[in-house]
Parts: structure tokens; C-alpha cells; sequence
């Protein structure tokens, strides 16, 4: 077969999104940030919202996707990309408003901005990084670091005694009266994949349809803050994270 034959549009099999631009990805090999800008980007196109979605980006690892993704973004200061979204949602109803973060920026200084926004049942959707430790920084432990788990300012591991318990964000944003969708995914296999595009498709569409505020939190890995291979950081969220962060929907309105 040749060059020519592959890229047929008979022979093609899949491609990248049109919304993603041709900058490299700077992320660490086998981040699941750049996985999930494809998906946000696929269903952004797919529901031929390209002009009229707004991204939020704040601090942290997550706030590079307005490098990947051709729409409009707006950068936030640490934590405040729910109160933002919240801002320009009223402003411009007719918008696509979703917020990209990570859990050192949604569940630690952005945790009152978090809940009241999906408290309120903003029409906007969270997109929420889940790696349980804070990646650009240096490793740090994270709200969302397991009982045990080592990192560079727990590095005996977790202690409830001093460090307390993780925070189940999915779980607290489920309980409110303002969200219509929680849900939370992962990116490691092609079947994790398809469920978490069907996820974030799902929210928009609440978004969109003014059915209230969603979140959609995707349990992740990170490989350089863990010190492990790609292949051994799946294996050991699969086998450590899933337990306590276990996959599905929470609430569905």
C-alpha cells in the first residue's frame, strides 16, 4: 500500500480535529491532558459550536490548552475559572462556557468558586483533571492525593492524621441542587476514551440545552509528579485511583 492509498478518504480511519492547531504539544509523554484536548476539540466540532464556544483556562498544566485548541479563551487567575465562566455565560447565554482544570486549581484554591458556581446551576460545564497531585509545580500533594500516597510534600505519604482525608469533588458536586450532570471518566484505553467523549458531549449539550451546571472530572495520570513510566502510571491508577475515585455517573438530571 502506498503513501497515496492511506490517505484516501476511503482508507481514513481517524484524523485530527480541525480545532487543534499545529503547535507541538509540550505535555510530559503519556499526560492525559493532550487525550482529552482531542476529545474537547472533536465534540466542539462535532456539534458545530467552533464560533460560539468559549473556553476558560486558569493555572497549572490544564491552562495550555489555549495553545492546542482554535476558540476563544479566557484565562483566569488561580481557582477563579468557575466565577468567570459563571460571568460570561450570563453575558453571552447563547455560548458554549466550559472551564478546563486541574485539581490542585478546582478543589484546593478554587473550591468555593467550584461549588457555588454548580451550586447556582450555572449553564456552564467543569472539566476536571483528576492526576491527585499538583503536576507543574513540582510534584506537590494535591487535595486529591490517596491515603499513603507519596509525593515531594508528603514524602512518607499521606497522613489523615496531619494531612486529612482526599476530597471526592464528583461526589460533593452530585449532592447539589444546581447540577444536572456528574459524571467521572478516563482517558487510559480506547473504551475509557469513547465513554469520557460521550461524557463531556453529554454536558455540553446541558449547557447548551440551559438544563443547569455539570462536571465532568476525568481520573488521571502523571507520570513525571509519580516518577513512573506512561505504561505503569495506567497500571497504577487503574489500580489505586479507580478504587476510591471509582468511574461512572454520579447524578444525571
Amino acid at each position: 500500500m502506498t503513501k497515496e492509498d492511506i490517505i484516501k478518504p476511503e482508507n481514513l480511519v481517524a484524523k485530527k480535529p480541525t480545532l487543534m492547531n499545529d503547535n507541538p504539544m509540550h505535555y510530559c509523554p503519556g499526560c492525559s491532558h493532550g487525550v482529552v484536548h482531542k476529545l474537547v476539540a472533536e465534540v466542539i466540532e462535532e456539534m458545530g459550536l467552533e464560533d460560539k464556544a468559549i473556553g476558560i483556562s486558569p493555572v497549572g498544566c490544564a491552562v495550555f490548552i489555549y495553545n492546542y485548541i482554535d476558540i476563544d479563551w479566557q484565562e483566569a487567575a488561580h481557582g477563579r475559572a468557575p466565577a468567570l465562566a459563571t460571568a460570561i455565560k450570563r453575558l453571552c447565554p447563547d455560548r458554549l462556557v466550559f472551564t478546563y482544570q486541574g485539581d490542585g486549581d478546582l478543589a484546593c484554591i478554587g473550591t468555593a468558586e467550584t461549588i457555588h458556581a454548580l451550586n447556582r446551576g450555572e449553564n456552564i460545564t467543569i472539566i476536571f483533571i483528576n492526576n491527585a497531585i499538583y503536576g507543574m509545580t513540582g510534584g506537590q500533594m494535591a487535595p486529591t492525593t490517596l491515603v499513603g500516597m507519596k509525593t515531594s510534600t508528603s514524602p512518607y505519604g499521606r497522613d489523615v492524621h496531619l494531612h486529612g482525608y482526599p476530597l471526592k469533588m464528583a461526589d460533593i458536586a452530585a449532592q447539589l441542587e444546581g447540577t444536572a450532570y456528574v459524571t467521572r471518566q478516563s482517558v487510559q484505553s480506547v473504551p475509557a476514551i469513547r465513554k469520557a467523549k460521550k461524557a463531556i458531549r453529554k454536558a455540553f449539550e446541558n449547557s447548551m440545552a440551559g438544563k443547569g451546571s455539570n462536571l465532568v472530572e476525568i481520573v488521571s495520570t502523571c507520570n513525571s509528579g509519580w516518577k513512573m513510566s506512561p505504561a505503569k502510571s495506567n497500571e497504577w491508577m487503574v489500580e489505586n485511583m479507580f478504587p476510591f475515585y471509582p468511574l461512572g455517573d454520579l447524578k444525571d438530571k
